[in-house]
């Protein structure tokens, strides 16, 4: 069975809106690596209406290992709003999203990754469909934007690895835990 993994970039202050604006500077050689591995270890991406159209935008034009990768892989879009989905290798997919997630996670084939906790992750937490939670926790407090966890939202997780990058950033790595 795969695993689905979220890998999600956060301020100190718990804010994961718009991590171009205040993540970049963090994201060196260490980072490229670690997040490449990660799209190694995955054969699909997972995916909101949102996250999509910013990706799209973003890495169609870009070169290089990441770039190519992400640009290569399948892409699962969960949305009932978005009509088509033009970047490559992206598939719409409406409906039930635990069950088709459920689906995604029996069929064989390595990790299927997820960037941020939006609606689309905490439905699988919800659901019991995350097995693992990255959160790359970078040493800045922004003051504002969409937090990581909406106020009346509850989890238990278990931490299983936590790495400090030369940047001061913290990877802390949690399983979901029974509630």
């Amino acid at each position: 069975m795969r695993r689905i993994i979220e890998s999600t970039l956060v301020s100190l202050d718990g804010v994961i809106a718009d991590p171009q604006l205040w993540a970049m500077e963090y994201f060196d050689e260490e980072a490229q690596e670690e997040a490449l591995e990660v799209l190694l270890a995955s054969d699909a991406m997972l995916m909101g209406r949102r996250t999509y159209e910013i990706f799209a935008r973003l890495w169609p034009a870009r070169s290089g290992a990441y770039p190519d990768r992400i640009n290569a892989m399948p892409k699962y879009v969960f949305s009932s709003t978005l009509q088509r989905a033009e970047w490559n290798n992206s598939t719409i997919v409406r409906g039930d999203v635990a069950a088709e997630v459920a689906t995604l996670k029996q069929q064989g084939g390595r990790d299927l990754v997820l960037y941020g906790h939006t609606r689309l992750g905490q439905t699988l937490l919800d659901h019991g469909l995350l097995d693992e939670l990255r959160f790359a926790v970078h040493p800045v407090v922004v003051g504002r934007g969409q937090l990581l966890f909406r106020e009346g939202l509850a989890a238990k997780l278990k931490l299983v690895a936590a790495t400090t990058r030369k940047t001061g950033v913290v990877v802390l790595s949690y399983q979901p835990t029974a509630t």
